[in-house]
């Protein structure tokens, strides 16, 4: 009798095109990606890796798709103008934001990515899917790119579960050591999508003040918790811990997002909030809980920031390790 294949707890998405956003020296570099491979080389039980690009192109999810939605995130006349950066060879869209011939085509598979591992955990028996993918999203905003972001993958993710699945109620949750500015504007005034950052401030881009609660509908489904960087682990976690929880229990998610940035990680060179790899264990663990609480532990990953090469790597499996674990799945 041949034995039954079992059903993946998680999916891992990763690509090598991820590598084509060329940045040259700037800290948001492919390398990134290559050490996240290596930490990833070996199997972790649970967890089936796919090609982002084969997946993308095997489930039939066509560009045109991908480019109406993302059209609903970002207004067409920038994406053109990114488009057009982009084909004429690129260059510093800013200060802090670098695009290259191929960044434009790399964004659109990281936002389709978002969108194929939002659809296999809302409609297959999978329900984990980690992201990892480049360039992140969190800050690009309706109109343009910024802190190192083309395109907002965890605003893609939310719509697509909203406009193609029916849900009413999503829940962002980013840990990333920086604010999601791009994020916030995106949903300040919907019902539907709840939005949680935990951040260090002061500290860029400036906003995610706790008086940032939304507007119109969307009134209440903002919560920022602001950290300063003398803020302590235990601290960290125990305020992560209750405010995320009552937080979630007011939205009641039927699916849970995570801006997944590791750059609050104690040896970031960029951000830090003073964390250790292992404290993205019990970050995971919680967000875990919570998805299995109202929305049958369906969960998304998407890669944000970290980059810290060896912090960034040790952080990421120990986050996909707690992730796809049998304390994670209610039966």
């Amino acid at each position: 009798m041949v034995p039954t294949k079992q059903k993946p707890r998680c999916l891992l998405y990763q690509d090598d095109f991820f590598l084509e956003h060329r940045t040259g020296s700037h800290p948001e570099c492919p390398q990134r990606l290559v050490a996240i491979q290596k930490a990833l080389s070996q199997p972790i039980e649970g967890v089936e890796k796919r090609s982002a690009a084969e997946a993308v192109e095997k489930a039939g999810l066509l560009p045109e798709e991908v480019q109406i939605l993302l059209n609903k995130v970002h207004e067409s006349t920038y994406l053109h103008q990114l488009d057009q950066f982009a084909a004429h060879g690129g260059g510093r869209w800013d200060a802090d934001t670098i695009v290259s011939p191929d960044s434009y085509a790399v964004a659109i598979l990281a936002a389709a990515t978002a969108m194929l591992a939002t659809d296999q955990v809302l409609t297959t028996e999978t329900k984990r899917a980690f992201c990892a993918i480049r360039p992140p999203g969190h800050h690009a905003v309706a109109d343009t790119a910024m802190g190192f972001c083309l395109m907002n993958n965890i605003v893609t993710a939310a719509r697509r579960a909203v406009e193609e699945h029916g849900l009413s109620r999503v829940l962002i949750v980013d840990w990333d050591v920086h604010h999601g500015n791009g994020t916030q504007d995106l949903v300040y005034e919907d019902e539907q999508i709840w939005f949680y950052s935990v951040h260090r401030h002061p500290f860029y881009p400036g906003t995610g003040h706790p008086e940032e609660t939304g507007s119109g509908k969307g009134l209440g489904t903002i919560c920022n918790v602001p950290l300063s960087v003398k803020t302590s682990r235990k601290e960290y976690l125990d305020t992560v811990s209750k405010t995320l929880g009552d937080f979630a229990e007011k939205c009641r998610p039927e699916l849970v997002l995570i801006s997944a940035g590791f750059d609050a990680h104690e040896l970031d060179p960029i951000g830090s909030l003073g964390l250790k790899s292992e404290d993205f264990r019990s970050l995971t663990r919680l967000v875990c809980e919570i998805a299995n609480s109202s929305a049958q532990g369906r969960t998304v990953s998407l890669l944000e920031g970290g980059y810290h090469l060896d912090a960034l790597a040790e952080s990421v499996k120990i986050h996909l390790e707690e992730f796809s674990s049998d304390s994670q799945f209610t039966n």
